[in-house]
């Protein structure tokens, strides 16, 4: 076997994959594979931008606190605040979601009617319940993506793109990595950060299948009257029938669509727009000019909603960085340092110390199976 042998060969450098090998470079040598033309073509490049503490459940919310901290610190947060909205019937769902984030750190609270209009204008008089979050913000996603992006450049890391994988074997430790234009890389450790393709790349891999489902969500951009507020909080559905927030007086609204799909170039479906609009007319009383733009991209979760980050137990040199669902950006700094962690052999530090990497370990799909030698 010939050809220079990476620690870590990374497949994905969309958010995931660009941070993975970001935190792993100032201690291995690697590389990044990327399918597409450039890095953050598909869900980095689609994203509704936005941190959110309470955005993928109590669960996430460990990766989500300290990530927030260190986007703050380094200008990439912009505030915006979120506003979770209900109906008269929803008070047990609301008092629900208030209970589900007791003791995680986050920062909400009740607001009735009068502080719902206060922040959200035209909403319909039905809509009386509301649960303020005042630390959303929105996320300069590009600038974060760049961050890593430079940060792996700096440190040596070859990224190749247009290196869409098509086959993979091992062969003494060593995983052979076979692209389609017949380039060849070899390394040590295979990190599958393949976003909507993870379960496929795991397959080729000989890896088992863990579930991870690509789901299509569509945003269109509207234009409304009167113009939407800049200060417009983030406006969620506490049933998660809806959400939308402004940008330069125009309004992005999301159906919060979770349309099963297989691994795609994602484009929107104008039944969902359809369907965004039809609820935005019966939550709000703007009125909609026209729609400017629409968009879709692919959210991937694994079966409990939880990332999945570390060794395949069954497969010795196979690493998992996948499963990120829509929290995936919002959650980088610190899924990304803790991934590394794991993968080195490191211990935790500041960013880390109070995550329980084995919530998201792989070994949760896996009780009872030995790992197979190779």
């Amino acid at each position: 076997m010939t050809g220079t042998v990476h620690d870590f060969a990374i497949v994905g450098a969309g958010m995931a994959g660009a941070s993975i090998a970001a935190e792993l470079a100032a201690h291995a040598r690697v590389c990044v594979l990327e399918a597409e033309d450039a890095p953050g073509y598909h869900s980095t490049g689609r994203s509704a931008a936005f941190w959110e503490e309470c955005y993928g459940g109590p669960g996430v919310v460990p990766l989500t606190l300290p990530s927030g901290r260190f986007l703050r610190e380094r200008g990439f947060l912009n505030g915006r605040g979120a506003l979770y909205v209900g109906r008269g019937e929803d008070r047990a769902t609301m008092d629900a979601f208030m209970r589900s984030f007791e003791g995680t750190g986050v920062t909400i609270e009740r607001l009735g009617r009068e502080g719902l209009e206060a922040r959200v204008p035209h909403m319909r008089a039905d809509w009386v319940d509301a649960i303020w979050e005042p630390a959303c913000a929105d996320i300069d996603v590009a600038g974060l993506h760049q961050h890593y992006l430079k940060k792996l450049r700096a440190a040596g890391v070859d990224l190749a793109c247009r290196a869409r994988v098509a086959n993979l074997t091992r062969e003494d430790g060593i995983w052979r990595i076979g692209c389609e234009d017949g380039r060849e890389f070899l390394a040590a450790n295979l990190v599958n950060a393949a976003g909507a393709w993870a379960d496929t790349v795991a397959h080729m891999a000989g890896a088992q299948r863990l579930g991870i489902d690509p789901k299509r969500r569509t945003v269109a951009q509207l234009r409304v009257s009167p113009a939407a507020p800049d200060d417009l909080p983030l406006t969620l559905d506490i049933n998660g029938g809806f959400y939308f927030k402004s940008d330069n007086g125009r309004l992005w609204l999301s159906p919060h669509d979770e349309v099963p799909s297989e691994p795609c170039d994602a484009a929107p479906d104008e039944m969902d727009v359809a369907l965004a609009i039809d609820r935005f007319e019966k939550v709000t009383e703007w009125r909609i000019e026209a729609v400017e733009h629409r968009w879709a991209g692919l959210r991937s979760f694994a079966p409990d909603r939880l990332p999945v980050y570390g060794p395949d137990p069954l497969v010795p040199g196979f690493l998992w960085f996948a499963g990120q669902g829509g929290f995936g950006i919002q959650t980088a700094p610190a899924a990304a340092r803790l991934g590394a962690q794991i993968m080195l052999g490191l211990k935790a530090d500041a960013m880390t110390a109070d995550i329980d990497a084995s919530a998201y370990s792989p070994e949760r799909f896996h009780a009872g199976e030995k790992a197979r030698t190779g």
